[in-house]
């Protein structure tokens, strides 16, 4: 490689960061994942978790990447990748971890990487983007991206195009109404859809429900009583759903001396669709998680009317569970249903998206040669990108303002 010049793609999510070097076609020349050190489904700002210093952490684990692999290489671009909306100021609609809203990202990449050129997007644009030029979303018009990882988000594709909408919010299904009570109400007076119907929102509800059964337990235990029927179920949609007696065996609960109830402790998105196989009670919450899931993506469906949804995100190492369900909803909802596939880079599509974000800023700045041959459109003649050789194809998302 020399000393040619390099970029780096960053891809900020809520419980990890993915960060990776390439050089300037976008082959990759080293990349590493780490954990923003926060637990599922709590993402608290406490000392050693807040925003500046999750965004920290990112840093200096790039610089340390940078310096091992590209020690005497200029760094042309910085590409990243982010949970809410992206300004050189802050960053709205990002809740996931406590004041990442007023988190400066445009003014600390350029501080980080002085010289660099910046260049931003959220995370589920920059995963279709990626899609797009290189995966499952290739070629279709119109096309949906829905991201299912710690947050909910969809991006929409239209004309080979991902669209940003009037405040780069497009596609942020996360903050839809949830019912009609919801009308007229503001978001602090509201749980939005992604409160309840994300990774996060998951595994808080699971957590709630097995400290609930705990609690159930050991109030039988020592005979208060305490414990009513229906109390294991939070944010359930039907009231008085959950199982009378939870703490009866067989239904979940537990007797005196037994083991803590897997859902009392933190659990992932994936371990709650394990557990769910044996547990009635996560059971349940997963068939209502999915179904709201599923409403929603129905009327996305019937507005847009896509030629194909692709899925990503940390979710869908649990596709098994979740594809019949949503394949049976679009079937019976919607008009002329989507075909409905896992994304070609499910779990590192916004990275890539990063890097070509990154390269795109490179080559707009010259610092990499013109190829007479290649349009430029990243479309017709880029191959596609592979874990060990990232495609040249660039993305035209920028969100510096």
């Amino acid at each position: 490689m020399g000393n040619s010049p390099v970029v780096l793609g960053l891809d900020f999510g809520g419980t990890k960061i993915a960060i990776a070097v390439c050089d300037l076609m976008g082959n990759q020349l080293a990349a590493v994942t780490i954990s923003t050190g926060a637990e599922p489904g709590t993402l608290p700002a406490a000392s050693g978790h807040g925003a500046q210093a999750i965004f920290d952490r990112g840093i200096r684990a790039a610089r340390d990447l940078l310096a091992d692999v590209a020690p005497d290489n200029e760094l042309a671009a910085v590409g990243a990748a982010t949970f809410g909306i992206p300004f050189e100021d802050r960053v709205e609609l990002a809740p996931a971890i406590d004041g990442w809203e007023s988190l400066a990202l445009g003014r600390e990449l350029r501080a980080a990487f002085a010289g660099a050129e910046i260049r931003m997007a959220t995370d589920a644009k920059a995963a279709a983007a990626a899609e797009l030029r290189w995966g499952t979303l290739n070629g279709c018009d119109p096309g949906v991206y829905l991201n299912l990882g710690t947050g909910l988000a969809a991006a929409i594709v239209i004309g080979g195009q991902v669209v940003g909408g009037g405040n780069g919010a497009a596609g942020e299904i996360g903050y839809n109404l949830r019912a009609i009570s919801d009308v007229g109400r503001a978001l602090d007076q509201r749980v939005p859809l992604e409160g309840l119907v994300s990774g996060q929102g998951l595994a808080r509800r699971a957590a709630a429900a097995g400290a609930a059964r705990a609690g159930a337990a050991a109030a039988g235990a020592d005979g208060s009583g305490s414990a009513q029927p229906g109390s294991a179920q939070p944010g359930s949609a039907q009231p008085g759903s959950a199982q009378p007696g939870s703490a009866q065996p067989g239904s979940g609960g537990q007797r005196p001396g037994a083991p803590a109830h897997p859902a009392a402790r933190p659990m992932t998105a994936a371990d709650i669709f394990e557990a769910g196989r044996g547990d009635p009670e996560l059971a349940e919450l997963l068939t209502r998680f999915a179904a709201e899931l599923a409403f929603h993506l129905v009327n996305l469906a019937i507005f847009l009317n896509p030629v194909r949804i692709s899925v990503g995100g940390g979710m869908v190492r649990s596709w098994e569970r979740l594809r019949p369900y949503l394949e049976q909803a679009l079937t019976a909802g919607v008009p002329f249903p989507p075909e409905l596939v896992v994304a070609r880079f499910p779990f590192d599509a916004p990275l890539l998206g990063a890097v070509a974000l990154a390269v795109d800023a490179a080559d707009t700045s010259g610092a990499r040669t013109f190829d007479s041959e290649d349009p430029g459109d990243g479309l017709a003649t880029a191959g596609p990108p592979d874990q060990e050789n990232m495609s040249q194809a660039t993305v035209t998302l920028d969100s510096t303002a």
